[in-house]
């Protein structure tokens, strides 16, 4: 069985539609697959459409951002209803906040003589066929590509948009333990997305995989994409001292990018797939179980 628990569709910032990343998985011979945007469950209705009539096995997923140590973090929920109450609040709310945030990026941008730009990045969404949820900055990023003031997006991250300049904007994001309990109420399986992501000290990713398991998450996303080897086996041993199980995923978002679908570093094999718990051939929208 190939799995991908961790992609991303035009629902959120990915370039594919929800239709076309899964007949992309399933020729990629992907089995088990998980749509996790960010902040929104709206492609998953069209993702499973696609799923049933491919034969592909769809788990319902999704990846929330929140806030810990004042970093934004984002975590991976799977298995739960898509009718969930508490789920559709709290997703309602990031969608605000969503706006909010791309409405200050769009203000700090104008501050630096770049004009535009939430109408240049929501103009780039819309092309790609997306909802209308709010442009994320990969969107800001095709346009500061596309009005020239950058070369490509790597630039455009690297100056304007990545981890600590002026695009990292979190206030509107909940802390750790809400989104946890969120997902807990929902009945969720619950995975911390790309631990290495965060720019930690190995004592501070500790803390956060302890703060993790403590607020009731079940697992680790030890692989996510062709990342170091070094750093799967320093995250399999955080799963292992804390005893959580671990997801994996290859993160994708576009063609020829940094990453494809299905495509990964092996797990450890003394690691316990949080998947493993995933029901088969359920007809329902639902084709996960939640934990009791």
């Amino acid at each position: 069985m190939k799995v991908d628990l961790h992609c991303h569709s035009t629902a959120s910032d990915g370039a594919l539609t929800p239709t076309l990343l899964v007949e992309r998985a399933y020729e990629r011979g992907v089995t088990l697959l998980a749509l996790t945007d960010h902040d929104t469950l709206e492609g998953l209705q069209e993702a499973h459409a696609a799923a049933t009539r491919l034969g592909v096995q769809l788990v319902n997923g999704v990846e929330l951002s929140c806030v810990w140590g004042g970093t934004t973090i984002h975590v991976l929920g799977y298995g739960f209803p898509l009718a969930s109450e508490a789920l559709g609040k709290a997703i309602e709310r990031l969608h605000e906040g969503r706006w909010r945030r791309a409405e200050t990026i769009a203000e700090r941008l104008a501050a630096k003589g770049i004009g535009d730009a939430l109408e240049g990045a929501l103009s780039i969404q819309r092309a790609l066929g997306s909802s209308e949820n709010a442009p994320a900055r990969p969107h800001f990023a095709d346009y500061l590509v596309q009005a020239g003031y950058v070369r490509d997006r790597s630039e455009a991250f690297r100056k304007w948009l990545g981890a600590g300049k002026l695009g990292d904007v979190k206030q509107h994001w909940p802390e750790l333990d809400d989104t946890l309990a969120t997902l807990r109420e929902a009945g969720a399986w619950i995975s911390l997305a790309h631990p290495w992501y965060y720019d930690f000290t190995r004592s501070k990713r500790r803390k956060l995989v302890a703060a993790f398991a403590q607020g009731g998450g079940h697992a680790l996303e030890v692989v996510n994409g062709m990342q170091p080897a070094e750093q799967v086996g320093s995250l399999a041993i955080l799963a292992r001292e804390f005893g959580l199980m671990v997801s994996a995923g290859s993160d994708f978002h576009a063609p020829a990018e940094w990453s494809e679908l299905g495509l990964y570093r092996a797990l450890p094999e003394d690691l316990s797939p949080v998947w493993r718990h995933f029901r088969q051939n359920d007809p329902t929208i639902r084709n996960a179980e939640g934990p009791a």
